[in-house]
């Protein structure tokens, strides 16, 4: 199993340590519900060391990312970033990841940690020799500090006027006294924030920097449990649970970054499927009836039949109701449809619900 650099730091800190993707993650610390509740309300710090960094430069780097990628490319300019997929050749989804502009022809892409070897085989089975594919992975640490006291926390670490930042995009500077550090104004909880990549040799004095300028905020390490909570009560995609090898991006509600002004791969087929039309789509809801929706959950109608599959589904720690994620069959998707979760075998009443479930 991979240690994250700051493995032993999470560990004193009193995290529970747990095998999330290969890698020795903390999944709480303080516990699920305190953490989730303390990044919505104040701030809190999440070590996501463990994603991919993948470099891509050279004559004719654009063009690779369009035709690997979903989203359009060509509409980045330096400072800007993109979320996006890449489609693979049967439908489905090899990766959902961030595109960020760095130059001309200098992207950089951040992948999921349980996808980096598949990701790069697959970029670098597309690859022209014009462009240069560099996986920087093992050479990154990245910290997540989200929530609405993330700007107050932070400020006084950099010059990069934080408060200026948009959503999306990012800067390159100094910050608490590290060079060349990527702040970017992007994370995957809603509550607001940015990520922070730094080089390994500068991931403990940054993290330190960091709990000791946001300490009037009472920032706090964060775990990947509530990471899980914050991005589903959003309605967030993870993959590997809402979007797989198997399935489109179009069934996964992303059509908004799949743009068919460009040609990409298997993008005539997902063209032709958006004009007949999808038989499923993945869809919120919300529990009626008292019971937690889990992954693989069986989706029923009124008469039992199934008509879908749970994907995500948790108590939401912001609603104190059960809430989830799922891909529903076509005639039972509409907003406020009522349908049923197979829970130990009851079917549990739910209702469909269009996300985000917290505003």
């Amino acid at each position: 199993m991979k240690k994250l650099v700051l493995d032993q730091v999470h560990q004193d800190l009193g995290g529970k340590m747990v095998d999330f993707a290969g890698y020795n993650m903390p999944v709480q610390y303080e516990g699920l519900n305190a953490e989730h509740l303390h990044v919505r309300s104040k701030v809190g710090v999440f070590d996501v060391s463990h994603m991919g960094e993948f470099f891509v430069s050279g004559e004719g780097a654009l063009d690779f990312l369009q035709k690997t990628t979903s989203n359009d490319v060509a509409k980045l300019s330096p400072g800007k970033i993109q979320y996006s997929c890449m489609p693979n050749d049967k439908g489905g989804i090899v990766d959902d990841l961030l595109v960020y502009c760095l130059g001309e022809n200098d992207y950089l892409l951040v992948v999921n940690a349980s996808n980096i070897d598949k990701d790069f085989a697959w970029l670098d089975q597309h690859r022209p020799n014009t462009v240069t594919l560099d996986n920087q992975s093992e050479a990154w640490s990245l910290f997540a500090v989200q929530g609405p006291r993330a700007v107050q926390a932070l400020q006084s670490l950099t010059d990069i006027n934080l408060a200026e930042m948009t959503y999306y995009t990012f800067e390159r500077g100094a910050f608490a006294g590290a060079e060349e550090v990527i702040v970017s104004a992007t994370g995957y909880t809603g509550a607001g924030g940015f990520e922070i990549y730094v080089k390994n040799e500068d991931a403990a004095a940054v993290w330190k920097a960091i709990f000791e300028a946001g300490a009037a905020e009472d920032i706090r390490p964060i775990g990947l449990g509530a990471r899980d909570t914050l991005r589903l009560e959003k309605g967030f995609c993870l993959y590997g649970n809402d979007i797989d090898d198997t399935t489109s991006p179009l069934e996964a509600g992303l059509g908004w970054i799949t743009k068919f002004n460009k040609d990409f791969i298997n993008s005539e087929n997902l063209k032709k499927q958006k004009e007949e039309g999808i038989s499923r789509r993945l869809n919120g809801f919300m529990m009626l009836d008292r019971g937690i929706p889990r992954h693989g959950y069986r989706i029923l109608n009124a008469e039992g039949e199934e008509i879908g599959v749970v994907t995500s589904g948790t108590q939401s720690p912001s609603l104190g109701k059960a809430i989830g994620l799922g891909y529903i069959a076509k005639g039972y998707n509409a907003e406020g449809t009522e349908i049923f979760i197979e829970v130990r075998n009851k079917q549990l009443k739910a209702v469909v619900t269009k996300p985000p479930f917290v505003k």
